[in-house]
């Protein structure tokens, strides 16, 4: 028996005309909250009333509408929000410093300088063998 496996799961719906659920969602909450702002501010002035209902009708539409880097303007206010309403921590890592030591050679007297790179004994131990066979002539293997 063969099933059917969806093609395009990230694309919504169209419920409501050419809308989806949460477009008609957004519109019509918008549309309702400026139906409530016209009938208690009309009634002291019209203009005050617009004045109102603008940024109200303009953010409904956003919600509905407008995409930010192809993501819904809802994900971007609710980054803001959480920026805004979080605690910023900022951490600064200060980085090891390298140490130098010095060996003595019983056979020679120079003085070499091996920088410690970590707080690894096997890895100093395969560096300082990987440079001291730099160090050697050719002809003395």
């Amino acid at each position: 028996m063969r099933f059917g496996v969806p093609q395009f799961i990230e694309i919504e719906d169209k419920i409501f005309g050419p809308l989806t659920f949460k477009q008609f969602l957004y519109t019509a909450g918008g549309a309702g909250i400026c139906f409530l702002i016209y009938n208690f501010v009309s009634q002291l002035s019209t203009f005050l009333a617009i004045l109102l209902i603008m940024p109200v009708g303009l953010f409904s539409l956003a919600l509905a509408f407008y995409k930010v880097n192809e993501k819904p303007f809802i994900n971007t206010l609710e980054a803001a929000f959480r920026y805004f309403a979080g605690n910023k921590l900022y951490i600064w890592k200060k980085e090891k410093r390298m140490e130098i030591r010095t060996e003595k050679k019983e056979s020679s007297s120079e003085i070499s300088y091996v920088p410690r790179l970590s707080d690894s004994k096997l890895k100093d131990l395969s560096w300082s063998l990987d440079v001291l066979d730099t160090n050697k002539p050719k002809g003395d293997i």
